[in-house]
């Protein structure tokens, strides 16, 4: 509600009294209006990002925070958003470049995390790394105190950098992740050691070089080591810990 120089003075000589309580109720919507975006940004869960390179340790402190937050805390993993590829078989899969940006649909990323963060559940796609494709299933999100992503290029994208309320890089030696890497993908995803070691060499380094490592100057906090850090891990806790009891109280 404004007026012109002229308006105001014609109002006043017109009806001093019905101005004067127009512009009291005017005042009293925008009170109303700004204590709804207070109250609304209280509830509004904040993101958190977990980046860094594979093998650095995210899924370690992702897993602290779940132990320490459980309901409080919903997850959401990046690599469950790489595009399917139904057209291909699998070996032309796997010889596909699964660490440069255009491996991922993130657009619906982008529209699963607003949703997110407007309340609103979200079923999101599910990534099956044996068959190097996305799978026909979905999980359930709900919208929770807290969101945690986790994924390596997140940091790349301005996009879904404005969404980020805190962002995380983890940081670990290379000789310790291509170690961990190997362990992981032999144990736990059904691949030879050969291969794990050629997509090192031909995609996941270059692409490590190229996207990951610079884009941990739009990191917030930088964490060395992982969730073996546990100074960054107590500091870490006790953020998401405040905030979860604000939300409660004011809830």
């Amino acid at each position: 509600m404004s007026y012109q120089i002229q308006e105001i003075n014609r109002r006043i000589q017109a009806d001093p009294k019905e101005f004067v309580d127009a512009c009291d109720a005017a005042y009293a919507e925008k009170i109303e209006r700004a204590a709804r975006a207070i109250a609304e940004n209280v509830r509004t869960c904040p993101i958190v990002l977990l980046s860094g390179p594979s093998g650095s340790g995210k899924t370690t402190i992702t897993r602290r925070l779940l132990q320490k937050f459980s309901s409080n805390v919903s997850v959401i993993y990046h690599d469950n958003y790489y595009k399917a590829h139904n057209d291909l078989n699998y070996e032309q899969r796997s010889l596909l470049n699964y660490d440069c940006p255009d491996a991922f649909d993130t657009e619906l990323m982008l529209r699963d995390l607003k949703r997110l963060r407007a309340g609103e559940a979200i079923r999101c796609p599910v990534y099956d790394y044996t068959i190097h494709n996305r799978s026909d299933k979905t999980v359930l999100v709900k919208p929770s105190p807290v969101v945690i992503v986790e994924g390596i290029l997140i940091l790349q994208d301005p996009r879904l950098c404005e969404l980020l309320d805190i962002k995380i890089f983890v940081d670990t030696d290379a000789d310790v992740r291509i170690l961990r890497r190997i362990v992981r993908d032999v144990r736990d995803r059904g691949r030879s050691l050969e291969s794990v070691v050629d997509q090192y060499l031909t995609t996941v380094k270059p692409m490590h070089e190229m996207y990951v490592e610079p884009s941990k100057r739009n990191a917030d906090i930088i964490i060395p080591e992982g969730g073996h850090n546990l100074v960054a891990m107590d500091m870490l806790i006790e953020r998401i810990r405040a905030h979860v009891s604000g939300v409660q109280e004011n809830g």
